[in-house]
Parts: structure tokens; sequence; C-alpha cells
């Protein structure tokens, strides 16, 4: 299997605090990746550097083949993203929140208000597609927030503190609702 992420060495310092210090890893197409450590031990900002939200002071990051080293943000149709905390509208429903994330990766009207049904299902948050996200419990909230980060049916999903807040059923719901794409099947981080 080929590798979907290859990380070589990345360094992120933060004024004179190191942050991620020499870190190296591959992925394989279709793997279940956990990075685990304490607080403060860089997790985040290296998710960050993934998904193009910070640059490393060094090292190579590859992501489908793609050089994002120097263009960070080259791969971004291949990822999904899932912050630790909600990036969703409050005064949009459900439903609106999900269209309106589809429509970030140009997918016609069609396409992303199926889309957006097939996730509120296998989500089981159907019944408040039409609430207003503001509303929505705590769970409900993180669940939708997993819903938009898989929207556009990434290669590769990337999950800080993916089961803060969630039921034990849900995180199972991922792999239900990822089946539809090509290959051997999305790589989760």
């Amino acid at each position: 299997m080929t590798d979907a992420i290859i990380v070589e060495n990345i360094f992120k310092k933060f004024e004179t605090v190191p942050s991620v210090s020499g870190v190296s890893f591959n992925i394989r197409k279709g793997e279940l990746f956990g990075f685990l450590g304490p607080n403060g031990a860089g997790k985040t900002t290296t998710i960050n550097m993934l998904t193009g939200l910070a640059r490393p002071d060094s090292g190579t990051i590859k992501i489908g083949g793609i050089d994002c080293t120097k263009n960070p943000r080259a791969a971004l149709h291949l990822i999904g993203v899932v912050p630790d905390e909600s990036n969703l509208y409050p005064e949009l429903t459900g439903f609106d929140n999900l269209c309106f994330c589809a429509a970030l990766f140009g997918m016609g009207k069609k396409e992303r208000r199926t889309r957006a049904g097939e996730l509120l299902k296998t989500f089981d948050l159907a019944k408040a597609a039409d609430r207003k996200f503001g509303g929505y419990s705590k769970g409900m909230k993180r669940k939708l927030t997993i819903a938009a980060g898989m929207i556009h049916r990434p290669d590769i999903l990337f999950l800080d503190e993916p089961t803060t807040g969630i039921d034990v059923a849900a995180p199972g719901n991922c792999g239900k609702s990822s089946k539809p794409c090509t290959g051997p099947g999305p790589l989760f981080f």
C-alpha cells in the first residue's frame, strides 16, 4: 500500500519555545492512525501543520504525494478537518451548515443536499436537521462538526479530540459514512 502521509523530521517553535521537535512518521492509505500524548506535547500543532493552518520551521510534509512544506494548502482537496472546537455557525441549521461546508468544496446544490441528508441520518441528527446549530447539545454539535469534516468525502480525515462529548456509538459512524469513497478507504488521523 502507498503512503497517504509522509512526515519527515518536522520542527515548530513559538518564539523560543519548541512545540514540535523532530517528528517523523508514514501513514498508509486506509489506516487508522492515533496520535497520542500528554497536553502540550504538540499534537494539535502537528495537526495544524498537516492541515495547512501552520507551517513547519523545518522538515517535510507530503500528503497524497503532494509536497505541502512550501505550499501547505496544496492538498486541501484531499483532506477533511474536524477541529477540537466546532467551527460551525450557531445561527444556521444543521442542514444549512453541512450544505455551506459542501459549497466551500465546490459541490453542486443537488449533491450537497443529498450528502448533507446522508450524514445527518448516519450521525442520528436527521430529526434536528432544521434546528439551529446553536441549540444543539454538546454531543450533537460534536457529531455535526465531524459530519462537516466528511462532507466532501476526503481521502484523509483529521480529527482533533474526536470523541470529546459524543456517545460511545457515534465514532463508529465515521466509517459507515465514508464507505462510498474510492480506493482502500479513507485514512483517519
